[in-house]
């Protein structure tokens, strides 16, 4: 994989408007994915999150509360 830190410091550095149109061309880009790329970028999503709690930099929130929280907000 590349590194992109390069990248990204040149991007900071854009003007508010030219990070926003950025911002916008990249989600749009994301519209036009394959199944397959997504499939793809889900799948490592989910290796990512499941490294991050096997690690101790997140914390697993039971189903049941999640539901309620939920139901809290939807109601309130």
């Amino acid at each position: 994989m590349e590194n992109t830190e390069p990248l990204f410091r040149q991007v900071f550095e854009l003007p508010l408007d030219k990070r926003a149109e950025l911002a916008a061309r990249l989600l749009k880009s994301l519209d036009d994915l394959s199944d397959q790329e997504a499939e793809m970028l889900w799948a490592a999503e989910a290796e990512r999150r499941l490294h991050d709690l096997q690690n101790g930099q997140a914390k697993s929130t039971p189903a049941d509360e999640v539901l309620r929280k939920a139901e809290r907000l939807l109601n309130d």
